[in-house]
Protein backbone atom coordinates (compact mmCIF):
# COMPACT_ATOMS: atom_id res chain seq x y z
CA UNK A 1 0.00 0.00 0.00
CA UNK A 2 1.36 3.61 -0.58
CA UNK A 3 0.99 5.98 2.27
CA UNK A 4 0.01 9.46 1.36
CA UNK A 5 3.21 11.29 2.18
CA UNK A 6 5.16 9.72 -0.60
CA UNK A 7 2.84 11.32 -3.42
CA UNK A 8 4.90 14.10 -3.62
CA UNK A 9 8.19 12.81 -1.91
CA UNK A 10 11.75 12.48 -3.35
CA UNK A 11 10.74 14.38 -6.47
CA UNK A 12 12.62 12.96 -9.45
CA UNK A 13 15.55 15.03 -10.15
CA UNK A 14 15.79 17.20 -13.27
CA UNK A 15 14.82 20.03 -14.40
CA UNK A 16 11.45 18.36 -16.46
CA UNK A 17 8.36 19.32 -14.83
CA UNK A 18 7.43 17.58 -11.94
CA UNK A 19 4.82 15.19 -12.78
CA UNK A 20 2.42 13.49 -10.35
CA UNK A 21 0.63 10.01 -10.33
CA UNK A 22 -2.93 9.85 -11.61
CA UNK A 23 -5.88 8.44 -9.09
CA UNK A 24 -8.81 6.49 -9.80
CA UNK A 25 -11.34 4.75 -7.53
CA UNK A 26 -12.25 2.47 -10.51
CA UNK A 27 -10.15 0.86 -12.82
CA UNK A 28 -6.68 2.25 -14.92
CA UNK A 29 -5.28 1.74 -18.00
CA UNK A 30 -1.38 3.02 -19.00
CA UNK A 31 0.92 2.57 -21.64
CA UNK A 32 3.29 4.42 -23.84
CA UNK A 33 1.41 6.17 -26.26
CA UNK A 34 -1.98 7.83 -25.70
CA UNK A 35 -4.29 6.29 -28.30
CA UNK A 36 -3.49 2.82 -26.60
CA UNK A 37 -4.03 3.92 -22.94
CA UNK A 38 -6.88 5.48 -24.35
CA UNK A 39 -8.30 2.41 -26.21
CA UNK A 40 -7.67 0.22 -22.81
CA UNK A 41 -9.32 3.14 -20.95
CA UNK A 42 -12.53 3.00 -23.25
CA UNK A 43 -12.96 -0.89 -22.72
CA UNK A 44 -12.43 -0.57 -18.87
CA UNK A 45 -15.16 2.24 -18.88
CA UNK A 46 -17.60 0.08 -21.02
CA UNK A 47 -17.30 -2.74 -18.46
CA UNK A 48 -14.72 -4.97 -19.98
CA UNK A 49 -11.88 -6.22 -17.29
CA UNK A 50 -8.11 -5.82 -16.96
CA UNK A 51 -7.43 -8.69 -19.25
CA UNK A 52 -9.90 -7.12 -22.23
CA UNK A 53 -7.86 -3.76 -21.85
CA UNK A 54 -4.63 -5.05 -22.12
CA UNK A 55 -6.12 -7.31 -25.25
CA UNK A 56 -7.09 -3.75 -26.94
CA UNK A 57 -4.24 -1.77 -25.94
CA UNK A 58 -2.31 -4.51 -27.40
CA UNK A 59 -3.75 -4.19 -30.60
CA UNK A 60 -4.01 -0.64 -31.08
CA UNK A 61 -0.28 -0.57 -30.10
CA UNK A 62 0.55 -2.37 -33.66
CA UNK A 63 -1.08 0.68 -35.66
CA UNK A 64 0.45 3.38 -32.95
CA UNK A 65 3.88 2.30 -32.10
CA UNK A 66 5.10 0.45 -35.40
CA UNK A 67 8.37 -0.06 -34.81
CA UNK A 68 8.05 -0.62 -31.21
CA UNK A 69 5.92 -4.18 -32.01
CA UNK A 70 3.69 -5.74 -34.08
CA UNK A 71 1.99 -9.37 -35.00
CA UNK A 72 4.74 -10.92 -35.96
CA UNK A 73 6.37 -10.05 -32.80
CA UNK A 74 6.32 -11.97 -29.08
CA UNK A 75 4.23 -11.42 -25.73
CA UNK A 76 4.66 -11.98 -22.29
CA UNK A 77 1.80 -11.35 -19.78
CA UNK A 78 1.37 -12.20 -15.83
CA UNK A 79 -2.31 -11.64 -14.73
CA UNK A 80 -3.49 -11.28 -11.10
CA UNK A 81 -7.29 -12.88 -10.20
CA UNK A 82 -9.62 -11.29 -7.82
CA UNK A 83 -8.82 -14.44 -6.04
CA UNK A 84 -5.80 -13.72 -5.38
CA UNK A 85 -4.77 -16.56 -8.26
CA UNK A 86 -1.31 -15.48 -10.73
CA UNK A 87 -0.77 -17.12 -14.15
CA UNK A 88 1.67 -15.84 -17.18
CA UNK A 89 1.52 -16.76 -20.54
CA UNK A 90 4.77 -16.59 -22.84
CA UNK A 91 4.52 -16.35 -26.93
CA UNK A 92 7.56 -17.08 -27.98
CA UNK A 93 8.48 -18.93 -31.47
CA UNK A 94 11.44 -21.25 -32.70
CA UNK A 95 13.85 -20.43 -35.63
CA UNK A 96 13.55 -22.59 -38.80
CA UNK A 97 13.61 -26.10 -38.59
CA UNK A 98 16.70 -26.05 -41.39
CA UNK A 99 18.37 -23.96 -39.09
CA UNK A 100 20.99 -26.16 -37.72
CA UNK A 101 24.60 -24.46 -36.45
CA UNK A 102 26.30 -25.68 -39.81
CA UNK A 103 23.24 -23.97 -41.77
CA UNK A 104 24.68 -20.53 -40.89
CA UNK A 105 28.76 -21.13 -40.57
CA UNK A 106 28.38 -23.15 -44.12
CA UNK A 107 27.22 -19.85 -45.27
CA UNK A 108 30.48 -17.79 -43.89
CA UNK A 109 28.17 -16.30 -41.34
CA UNK A 110 29.93 -15.62 -38.07
CA UNK A 111 26.28 -15.06 -36.09
CA UNK A 112 23.02 -15.63 -37.15
CA UNK A 113 22.00 -12.02 -39.06
CA UNK A 114 20.15 -9.58 -37.19
CA UNK A 115 17.89 -8.43 -40.18
CA UNK A 116 16.77 -9.84 -42.72
CA UNK A 117 14.64 -13.31 -43.63
CA UNK A 118 17.43 -15.53 -41.62
CA UNK A 119 16.96 -13.49 -38.63
CA UNK A 120 12.99 -14.67 -37.65
CA UNK A 121 11.88 -16.82 -35.62
CA UNK A 122 8.42 -17.91 -35.50
CA UNK A 123 5.91 -15.13 -34.05
CA UNK A 124 4.57 -15.38 -30.36
CA UNK A 125 2.09 -12.60 -30.11
CA UNK A 126 -0.58 -13.78 -31.56
CA UNK A 127 -0.39 -17.64 -29.77
CA UNK A 128 -0.11 -15.50 -26.27
CA UNK A 129 -2.62 -13.09 -26.99
CA UNK A 130 -5.29 -15.75 -27.75
CA UNK A 131 -4.37 -17.60 -24.46
CA UNK A 132 -4.83 -14.50 -22.71
CA UNK A 133 -8.11 -14.07 -24.00
CA UNK A 134 -9.15 -17.46 -23.94
CA UNK A 135 -7.93 -17.91 -20.21
CA UNK A 136 -9.09 -14.43 -18.91
CA UNK A 137 -10.97 -12.18 -21.55
CA UNK A 138 -14.74 -11.75 -21.41
CA UNK A 139 -15.23 -9.74 -24.78
CA UNK A 140 -15.22 -11.25 -28.16
CA UNK A 141 -11.66 -10.29 -30.37
CA UNK A 142 -13.40 -8.82 -32.83
CA UNK A 143 -15.13 -6.11 -30.30
CA UNK A 144 -11.82 -5.47 -28.93
CA UNK A 145 -9.54 -5.09 -31.66
CA UNK A 146 -12.15 -3.61 -34.09
CA UNK A 147 -10.55 0.21 -32.71
CA UNK A 148 -7.68 -1.23 -33.88
CA UNK A 149 -8.52 -2.21 -37.42
CA UNK A 150 -10.28 1.26 -38.21
CA UNK A 151 -7.37 3.08 -36.87
CA UNK A 152 -4.99 0.90 -39.21
CA UNK A 153 -7.62 1.82 -42.45
CA UNK A 154 -7.13 5.65 -41.57
CA UNK A 155 -3.79 5.79 -40.25
CA UNK A 156 -2.69 6.99 -36.88
CA UNK A 157 -1.05 10.57 -36.83
CA UNK A 158 3.23 9.36 -37.25
CA UNK A 159 4.74 10.39 -33.46
CA UNK A 160 8.32 12.02 -33.23
CA UNK A 161 9.29 8.55 -32.01
CA UNK A 162 7.75 6.38 -35.24
CA UNK A 163 9.31 9.33 -37.66
CA UNK A 164 12.41 8.44 -35.98
CA UNK A 165 12.53 5.17 -35.97
CA UNK A 166 11.71 5.22 -39.37
CA UNK A 167 14.28 7.67 -40.43
CA UNK A 168 16.78 5.40 -38.33
CA UNK A 169 15.80 2.29 -40.36
CA UNK A 170 14.58 3.99 -43.69
CA UNK A 171 17.70 2.22 -46.03
CA UNK A 172 16.61 -1.48 -45.08
CA UNK A 173 13.16 -1.11 -45.07
CA UNK A 174 13.25 0.61 -48.49
CA UNK A 175 14.36 -3.22 -49.38
CA UNK A 176 10.41 -4.63 -48.23
CA UNK A 177 7.88 -3.69 -50.75
CA UNK A 178 5.28 -3.72 -47.85
CA UNK A 179 7.13 -2.08 -44.80
CA UNK A 180 8.15 0.74 -48.10
CA UNK A 181 4.70 0.96 -48.86
CA UNK A 182 3.10 1.63 -45.79
CA UNK A 183 6.04 3.15 -43.67
CA UNK A 184 7.38 5.31 -46.30
CA UNK A 185 4.81 6.59 -48.43
CA UNK A 186 5.95 7.62 -52.12
CA UNK A 187 9.60 7.14 -51.04
CA UNK A 188 9.51 9.64 -48.17
CA UNK A 189 10.23 10.27 -44.56
CA UNK A 190 6.90 10.72 -43.13
CA UNK A 191 6.32 14.15 -41.30
CA UNK A 192 5.13 13.86 -37.62
CA UNK A 193 1.28 14.08 -37.70
CA UNK A 194 1.39 12.84 -41.36
CA UNK A 195 -1.61 9.42 -40.61
CA UNK A 196 0.09 6.69 -42.05
CA UNK A 197 -2.51 4.23 -43.23
CA UNK A 198 -2.21 0.46 -43.20
CA UNK A 199 -5.25 -1.02 -45.00
CA UNK A 200 -3.42 -4.52 -45.21
CA UNK A 201 -2.70 -4.68 -41.43
CA UNK A 202 -6.60 -3.78 -40.68
CA UNK A 203 -7.64 -6.72 -42.44
CA UNK A 204 -5.23 -8.79 -40.70
CA UNK A 205 -6.40 -7.57 -37.42
CA UNK A 206 -9.82 -8.65 -38.18
CA UNK A 207 -9.08 -11.92 -39.96
CA UNK A 208 -6.90 -12.55 -36.58
CA UNK A 209 -9.59 -11.43 -34.50
CA UNK A 210 -11.71 -14.29 -35.99
CA UNK A 211 -9.44 -16.98 -35.97
CA UNK A 212 -6.25 -16.26 -34.01
CA UNK A 213 -5.30 -20.27 -35.27
CA UNK A 214 -5.28 -19.82 -38.45
CA UNK A 215 -1.71 -17.54 -37.74
CA UNK A 216 0.05 -20.79 -37.27
CA UNK A 217 -2.42 -23.59 -39.79
CA UNK A 218 -4.59 -21.69 -42.16
CA UNK A 219 -3.74 -19.37 -44.91
CA UNK A 220 -1.32 -16.73 -43.38
CA UNK A 221 0.76 -19.66 -41.80
CA UNK A 222 1.37 -20.73 -45.50
CA UNK A 223 2.08 -17.21 -47.13
CA UNK A 224 4.33 -16.84 -44.62
CA UNK A 225 6.66 -20.23 -44.66
CA UNK A 226 6.39 -19.88 -48.10
CA UNK A 227 8.34 -16.48 -48.37
CA UNK A 228 10.49 -17.33 -46.05
CA UNK A 229 11.59 -20.12 -47.63
CA UNK A 230 11.34 -18.22 -50.99
CA UNK A 231 13.93 -15.87 -49.57
CA UNK A 232 16.18 -18.33 -47.94
CA UNK A 233 14.86 -19.03 -44.62
CA UNK A 234 14.87 -23.40 -43.96
CA UNK A 235 11.10 -23.16 -42.63
CA UNK A 236 9.41 -26.39 -42.99
CA UNK A 237 6.15 -25.36 -41.37
CA UNK A 238 5.67 -27.82 -38.97
CA UNK A 239 7.70 -25.40 -36.18
CA UNK A 240 5.30 -22.78 -37.28
CA UNK A 241 2.19 -24.47 -36.28
CA UNK A 242 3.80 -25.96 -32.81
CA UNK A 243 4.15 -22.21 -31.57
CA UNK A 244 0.64 -21.89 -31.62
CA UNK A 245 0.16 -24.12 -28.95
CA UNK A 246 1.01 -21.52 -25.45
CA UNK A 247 -0.82 -22.55 -22.31
CA UNK A 248 -0.99 -20.57 -19.24
CA UNK A 249 1.67 -21.15 -16.79
CA UNK A 250 2.79 -20.35 -13.22
CA UNK A 251 5.08 -17.38 -12.14
CA UNK A 252 8.52 -16.97 -11.14
CA UNK A 253 8.35 -16.09 -7.80
CA UNK A 254 10.45 -14.34 -5.03
CA UNK A 255 10.32 -12.27 -2.20
CA UNK A 256 11.40 -8.62 -1.67
CA UNK A 257 11.07 -6.42 1.13
CA UNK A 258 8.28 -9.07 2.92
CA UNK A 259 6.14 -8.98 -0.74
CA UNK A 260 6.18 -11.57 -3.54
CA UNK A 261 7.36 -10.81 -6.42
CA UNK A 262 5.60 -12.37 -9.52
CA UNK A 263 7.57 -12.71 -12.90
CA UNK A 264 7.67 -14.11 -16.50
CA UNK A 265 9.49 -17.78 -16.92
CA UNK A 266 11.52 -18.86 -19.45
CA UNK A 267 12.34 -17.89 -22.48
CA UNK A 268 11.99 -14.74 -20.30
CA UNK A 269 14.37 -13.43 -18.07
CA UNK A 270 11.66 -12.50 -15.54
CA UNK A 271 14.12 -15.04 -13.28
CA UNK A 272 17.15 -12.63 -13.47
CA UNK A 273 14.56 -9.64 -11.72
CA UNK A 274 13.96 -12.01 -8.88
CA UNK A 275 17.59 -12.78 -8.50
CA UNK A 276 19.03 -9.21 -8.29
CA UNK A 277 16.20 -8.27 -6.19
CA UNK A 278 16.84 -11.23 -3.25
CA UNK A 279 20.63 -10.16 -3.64
CA UNK A 280 19.42 -6.37 -2.82
CA UNK A 281 16.58 -7.70 -0.45
CA UNK A 282 17.15 -5.79 3.08
CA UNK A 283 20.03 -3.66 2.16
CA UNK A 284 18.57 -0.88 -0.30
CA UNK A 285 16.25 0.36 2.16
CA UNK A 286 19.01 1.54 4.86
CA UNK A 287 20.64 3.28 1.88
CA UNK A 288 20.60 6.94 0.32
CA UNK A 289 17.97 6.51 -2.67
CA UNK A 290 20.06 6.40 -5.41
CA UNK A 291 23.46 7.27 -3.74
CA UNK A 292 26.72 6.03 -5.46
CA UNK A 293 26.49 2.81 -2.40
CA UNK A 294 23.02 1.90 -3.71
CA UNK A 295 23.68 2.22 -7.40
CA UNK A 296 27.03 0.19 -6.91
CA UNK A 297 24.97 -2.80 -5.36
CA UNK A 298 22.31 -2.70 -7.93
CA UNK A 299 24.72 -2.55 -10.46
CA UNK A 300 26.65 -5.88 -9.47
CA UNK A 301 24.02 -7.53 -8.79
CA UNK A 302 22.94 -7.40 -12.55
CA UNK A 303 26.55 -7.74 -14.08
CA UNK A 304 26.40 -10.89 -11.50
CA UNK A 305 22.66 -12.15 -12.93
CA UNK A 306 23.93 -11.42 -16.59
CA UNK A 307 27.13 -13.23 -16.72
CA UNK A 308 25.79 -16.23 -15.14
CA UNK A 309 22.96 -16.19 -18.17
CA UNK A 310 25.06 -15.63 -21.02
CA UNK A 311 27.63 -18.56 -19.59
CA UNK A 312 24.89 -21.32 -18.57
CA UNK A 313 21.28 -20.65 -19.53
CA UNK A 314 19.24 -21.86 -22.28
CA UNK A 315 15.26 -21.78 -23.00
CA UNK A 316 15.53 -25.54 -22.52
CA UNK A 317 17.04 -25.93 -19.51
CA UNK A 318 16.57 -25.12 -15.67
CA UNK A 319 19.84 -23.91 -15.02
CA UNK A 320 18.35 -20.52 -13.45
CA UNK A 321 16.76 -22.01 -10.53
CA UNK A 322 20.29 -23.09 -9.42
CA UNK A 323 20.41 -19.19 -8.74
CA UNK A 324 17.27 -18.56 -7.12
CA UNK A 325 18.75 -20.92 -4.40
CA UNK A 326 18.70 -19.90 -0.55
CA UNK A 327 23.01 -21.01 -1.06
CA UNK A 328 23.20 -19.58 -4.44
CA UNK A 329 21.97 -16.17 -3.27
CA UNK A 330 23.83 -16.17 -0.32
CA UNK A 331 27.38 -17.13 -2.20
CA UNK A 332 26.15 -14.17 -4.86
CA UNK A 333 25.86 -11.65 -1.64
CA UNK A 334 29.17 -12.65 -0.72
CA UNK A 335 30.74 -12.07 -3.85
CA UNK A 336 29.34 -8.77 -4.32
CA UNK A 337 30.80 -7.80 -0.87
CA UNK A 338 33.93 -9.10 -1.75
CA UNK A 339 33.89 -7.26 -5.47
CA UNK A 340 34.01 -10.27 -7.23
CA UNK A 341 31.88 -8.95 -9.87
CA UNK A 342 32.24 -10.64 -13.08
CA UNK A 343 32.32 -9.61 -16.85
CA UNK A 344 28.83 -7.92 -17.02
CA UNK A 345 27.01 -9.44 -20.30
CA UNK A 346 24.08 -6.99 -20.42
CA UNK A 347 22.07 -7.17 -23.73
CA UNK A 348 22.26 -3.70 -24.58
CA UNK A 349 19.51 -1.52 -24.04
CA UNK A 350 18.48 -0.80 -27.83
CA UNK A 351 16.18 -2.54 -29.85
CA UNK A 352 11.95 -1.53 -29.27
CA UNK A 353 9.58 -2.69 -26.84
CA UNK A 354 6.20 -1.52 -25.83
CA UNK A 355 4.34 -2.53 -22.60
CA UNK A 356 0.89 -1.43 -20.84
CA UNK A 357 -0.56 -2.41 -17.38
CA UNK A 358 -4.09 -2.37 -16.48
CA UNK A 359 -6.13 -3.04 -13.51
CA UNK A 360 -9.82 -3.28 -13.13
CA UNK A 361 -12.29 -2.49 -10.27
CA UNK A 362 -12.56 -5.91 -8.79
CA UNK A 363 -8.55 -6.04 -8.18
CA UNK A 364 -7.74 -7.87 -10.94
CA UNK A 365 -4.53 -7.24 -13.14
CA UNK A 366 -2.36 -7.32 -16.35
CA UNK A 367 1.42 -6.84 -17.25
CA UNK A 368 1.67 -7.09 -20.54
CA UNK A 369 4.58 -6.33 -22.82
CA UNK A 370 5.57 -7.27 -26.83
CA UNK A 371 8.22 -6.50 -29.33
CA UNK A 372 9.19 -7.07 -32.59
CA UNK A 373 12.74 -7.41 -31.24
CA UNK A 374 15.00 -5.05 -32.82
CA UNK A 375 13.22 -1.66 -34.47
CA UNK A 376 10.88 -3.21 -37.08
CA UNK A 377 12.16 -6.26 -36.23
CA UNK A 378 13.69 -7.98 -39.56
CA UNK A 379 12.30 -5.31 -41.67
CA UNK A 380 10.82 -8.29 -43.56
CA UNK A 381 6.73 -8.25 -44.49
CA UNK A 382 4.77 -11.16 -45.19
CA UNK A 383 3.15 -10.41 -48.85
CA UNK A 384 0.13 -8.86 -48.69
CA UNK A 385 -0.88 -9.04 -45.13
CA UNK A 386 0.89 -5.56 -43.38
CA UNK A 387 2.82 -7.75 -40.68
CA UNK A 388 6.71 -7.13 -40.27
CA UNK A 389 8.57 -10.06 -38.72
CA UNK A 390 10.75 -9.96 -35.45
CA UNK A 391 14.60 -10.43 -35.57
CA UNK A 392 14.20 -12.73 -32.57
CA UNK A 393 16.60 -15.17 -33.15
CA UNK A 394 19.13 -12.88 -35.02
CA UNK A 395 19.07 -11.19 -31.42
CA UNK A 396 18.46 -13.83 -29.37
CA UNK A 397 20.73 -17.09 -30.49
CA UNK A 398 24.37 -17.72 -29.79
CA UNK A 399 26.39 -19.25 -32.92
CA UNK A 400 28.35 -20.78 -30.62
CA UNK A 401 28.49 -25.15 -31.36
CA UNK A 402 27.11 -26.77 -27.54
CA UNK A 403 26.31 -23.44 -26.17
CA UNK A 404 22.76 -23.92 -24.01
CA UNK A 405 21.47 -21.01 -25.82
CA UNK A 406 22.94 -21.81 -29.48
CA UNK A 407 21.11 -21.88 -32.38
CA UNK A 408 19.37 -24.87 -32.93
CA UNK A 409 15.96 -26.03 -34.15
CA UNK A 410 13.37 -26.50 -32.09
CA UNK A 411 14.48 -24.00 -29.19
CA UNK A 412 13.53 -20.63 -28.51
CA UNK A 413 16.14 -18.40 -27.94
CA UNK A 414 16.88 -16.72 -24.54
CA UNK A 415 14.79 -13.42 -24.54
CA UNK A 416 14.67 -9.78 -22.88
CA UNK A 417 11.09 -9.54 -22.54
CA UNK A 418 9.47 -9.89 -18.99
CA UNK A 419 6.46 -8.73 -16.79
CA UNK A 420 5.95 -8.51 -13.23
CA UNK A 421 3.47 -7.51 -10.27
CA UNK A 422 3.80 -7.42 -6.81
CA UNK A 423 1.39 -8.97 -3.71
CA UNK A 424 1.69 -7.99 -0.08
CA UNK A 425 1.62 -11.28 2.77
CA UNK A 426 -1.84 -11.92 2.64
CA UNK A 427 -1.58 -11.69 -1.74
CA UNK A 428 -3.29 -8.48 -2.29
CA UNK A 429 -2.09 -6.38 -5.42
CA UNK A 430 0.54 -3.62 -4.46
CA UNK A 431 2.13 -2.82 -7.42
CA UNK A 432 2.20 -3.91 -11.37
CA UNK A 433 4.43 -2.27 -13.71
CA UNK A 434 6.41 -2.81 -16.63
CA UNK A 435 9.41 -1.38 -18.47
CA UNK A 436 10.63 -2.16 -22.11
CA UNK A 437 14.43 -1.61 -23.41
CA UNK A 438 16.29 -4.60 -24.20
CA UNK A 439 18.35 -6.21 -20.90
CA UNK A 440 17.81 -2.88 -19.92
CA UNK A 441 14.37 -3.93 -18.28
CA UNK A 442 15.44 -6.53 -15.87
CA UNK A 443 17.42 -3.85 -14.26
CA UNK A 444 15.07 -0.73 -14.97
CA UNK A 445 12.31 -2.98 -13.37
CA UNK A 446 14.70 -3.88 -10.25
CA UNK A 447 15.26 -0.42 -9.63
CA UNK A 448 11.83 0.33 -9.66
CA UNK A 449 10.97 -2.67 -6.95
CA UNK A 450 13.02 -0.63 -5.08
CA UNK A 451 12.04 2.82 -5.65
CA UNK A 452 8.42 1.76 -4.56
CA UNK A 453 9.04 -1.08 -1.65
CA UNK A 454 12.35 0.50 -0.28
CA UNK A 455 11.89 4.01 -0.67
CA UNK A 456 7.98 4.15 -0.84
CA UNK A 457 7.48 6.27 -3.90
CA UNK A 458 4.92 6.75 -6.04
CA UNK A 459 4.16 5.23 -9.14
CA UNK A 460 5.31 8.66 -10.93
CA UNK A 461 8.56 9.63 -9.09
CA UNK A 462 9.45 6.18 -9.50
CA UNK A 463 9.37 5.57 -13.37
CA UNK A 464 11.08 9.16 -13.55
CA UNK A 465 13.64 8.48 -11.59
CA UNK A 466 16.87 8.67 -12.81
CA UNK A 467 18.44 5.31 -14.72
CA UNK A 468 21.78 3.48 -14.89
CA UNK A 469 22.57 0.41 -17.15
CA UNK A 470 25.26 -1.67 -17.28
CA UNK A 471 27.21 -2.75 -20.55
CA UNK A 472 27.96 -4.02 -23.01
CA UNK A 473 25.31 -6.93 -24.77
CA UNK A 474 24.99 -10.32 -24.95
CA UNK A 475 25.30 -9.87 -28.71
CA UNK A 476 28.07 -11.41 -30.57
CA UNK A 477 28.87 -8.59 -31.88
CA UNK A 478 29.37 -6.25 -28.64
CA UNK A 479 30.79 -9.07 -26.17
CA UNK A 480 34.53 -7.50 -26.55
CA UNK A 481 33.41 -4.32 -26.00
CA UNK A 482 34.72 -2.31 -22.92
CA UNK A 483 32.41 -2.76 -20.16
CA UNK A 484 29.97 0.98 -19.21
CA UNK A 485 27.89 2.20 -16.58
CA UNK A 486 25.57 3.93 -18.65
CA UNK A 487 23.97 6.68 -16.08
CA UNK A 488 21.46 9.40 -16.71
CA UNK A 489 23.57 12.48 -15.61
CA UNK A 490 20.75 13.46 -13.29
CA UNK A 491 21.73 11.47 -10.77
CA UNK A 492 24.30 13.87 -10.55
CA UNK A 493 28.01 14.70 -10.33
CA UNK A 494 28.88 13.72 -6.81
CA UNK A 495 27.06 10.29 -7.11
CA UNK A 496 29.27 9.87 -10.95
CA UNK A 497 32.21 10.49 -9.58
CA UNK A 498 32.19 8.09 -6.03
CA UNK A 499 31.21 5.78 -8.94
CA UNK A 500 34.21 6.03 -10.73
CA UNK A 501 36.29 5.69 -7.50
CA UNK A 502 34.53 2.42 -7.03
CA UNK A 503 35.83 0.91 -10.55
CA UNK A 504 33.33 1.73 -12.47
CA UNK A 505 33.83 3.04 -15.95
CA UNK A 506 30.55 5.31 -15.79
CA UNK A 507 29.29 6.95 -19.27
CA UNK A 508 27.12 9.59 -18.60
CA UNK A 509 23.97 9.69 -20.69
CA UNK A 510 21.38 12.93 -21.18
CA UNK A 511 19.17 13.22 -18.51
CA UNK A 512 16.21 11.45 -19.90
CA UNK A 513 18.50 9.34 -22.37
CA UNK A 514 18.49 5.95 -21.09
CA UNK A 515 15.73 4.43 -22.81
CA UNK A 516 12.46 2.52 -22.32
CA UNK A 517 8.94 3.35 -21.21
CA UNK A 518 8.06 2.42 -17.85
CA UNK A 519 4.70 2.21 -16.48
CA UNK A 520 3.02 1.51 -13.14
CA UNK A 521 0.05 1.15 -11.24
CA UNK A 522 -0.33 0.91 -7.60
CA UNK A 523 -2.84 0.22 -5.05
CA UNK A 524 -3.34 2.32 -2.13
CA UNK A 525 -5.52 -0.24 -0.05
CA UNK A 526 -6.38 2.54 3.06
CA UNK A 527 -8.06 5.09 0.45
CA UNK A 528 -9.25 3.23 -1.83
CA UNK A 529 -7.90 3.64 -4.86
CA UNK A 530 -5.09 3.48 -7.65
CA UNK A 531 -2.38 5.19 -8.87
CA UNK A 532 -0.70 5.22 -11.95
CA UNK A 533 2.59 6.64 -13.58
CA UNK A 534 3.62 6.79 -17.14
CA UNK A 535 7.16 7.47 -18.49
CA UNK A 536 8.08 10.96 -19.10
CA UNK A 537 10.81 9.50 -21.35
CA UNK A 538 8.07 8.42 -24.36
CA UNK A 539 4.07 9.72 -25.04
CA UNK A 540 3.04 7.57 -21.90
CA UNK A 541 -0.05 8.69 -20.30
CA UNK A 542 -2.50 6.62 -17.15
CA UNK A 543 -6.18 6.72 -17.52
CA UNK A 544 -8.19 6.70 -14.86
CA UNK A 545 -11.72 5.32 -15.25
Amino acid sequence: MVESPTYASAGARGAAPRRTPVLSAGGMAASAHPSVTFAGAAVLAAGGNAVDAALAMAAQSWVALPGQCGVGGDAFAVVREPDGRVWTVCGSGYGPDGGDHAFYTDRGLSAVPVTGPLSVAVPGAPAALAQLHATGGSWELSRLWERAARAAEAGLPCTAKTRGDIADTAAALRQDAGAARALLPKDRLPDVGQRLPQPDLARTIRELAADPAGFYTGAFAERAVTALRDAGAPFSGEEWALCGDVVPQPAVTGSYAGRTIHQTPPPSPGWMAVQQAALCDGRLGGMEWLGAEAVHLLASAARLSFAERVERCGSDSDTWRESLTPEAIAAARKRIALGDIPRGYARAADGDTTSMVAVDAEGRAVSFIHSLAFTFGSKTTVPGTGVLLNNRLGRGAYLLPGHPNGVQPRRRPLHTLNAWLVTNAAGELEHVGNTPGGDGQVQWNTQLLSHLLDHGLDPQTAVDAPRFTVHPGSDADVLDQPDELRCENRLGGGVLDALRARGHAVRETGAWDAGGSGMVISVDAGRGCLLGGADSRQDGVAVGV
